[in-house]
């Protein structure tokens, strides 16, 4: 079963998405459901626009975005409340929204050259992001993040870093984004299962069960 997750590093429900999704799947094999499962990530920006070099604080990218500081504070409070019941920890209070360029190309390298890692160092860029409150569009971060995941390349400068860019990385982040176009994907997290059906955002993880359940069937 190929799974094609769509998302952006910076989405806190993409975030939660991931977690409840990877407890459906532990679920299903501890009850002896055997999966054959290949997931990969799908990049997605949800602010192409955003400046590589000039991050700014989440609290106030959610206020110029949703019409203020106290519709953004309701909606960072909810979030984070709904990622504590999932095992996230999230410090939104200290969260910096970064351009995700760069952090797409290394999840892009990692698929390319360990791609059994790719959901690992997807995790350290999102924990680096939503947790430490590090600026995600950072090199060092981006080659932390990966090392921390057991990931290392003589590559990541030539492949991050915009002065040097790698051409087929980039490709490869851009197809990603006609990819989910073409199917009319325009919210994340989606979930797409053998190119054929998608589970929309962050299902709860009775739904994601339930969901693989039928798809093994057909």
């Amino acid at each position: 079963m190929q799974v094609e997750v769509v998302s952006d590093v910076v989405c806190p429900w993409c975030y939660i998405g991931k977690r409840r999704f990877e407890r459906a799947v532990g679920q299903l094999r501890e009850s002896g459901v055997t999966l054959d499962l290949h997931v990969r990530y799908r990049a997605y920006q949800l602010d192409p626009r955003a400046p590589l070099d000039s991050p700014l604080p989440v609290r106030e990218a959610y206020a110029l975005k949703f019409g203020g500081h106290a519709r953004a504070d309701d909606i960072l409070a909810n979030v984070t409340k709904v990622a504590a019941q999932d095992g996230i920890q999230m410090r939104m209070d200290r969260a910096i929204r970064a351009n995700t360029l760069r952090a797409h190309r290394l999840l892009k390298l990692v698929e390319r050259d360990a791609p059994e890692l790719q959901a690992d160092v997807n995790e350290a860029i999102m924990h680096a992001y939503f947790t430490a409150g590090l600026d995600i569009s950072h090199l060092d971060v981006l080659q932390q993040c990966a090392l921390d995941s057991g990931f290392a390349s003589s590559e990541f400068e030539r492949a991050l870093v915009d002065e040097a860019p790698d051409a087929n990385l980039n490709t490869l982040v851009t197809a990603d984004v006609q990819w989910a176009s073409e199917r009319d994907i325009t919210a994340v997290p989606t979930f797409v299962i053998n190119d054929s059906f998608a589970i929309p955002g962050a299902q709860d993880v009775d739904v994601f069960e339930r969901l693989l359940r039928k798809m093994l069937t057909r």
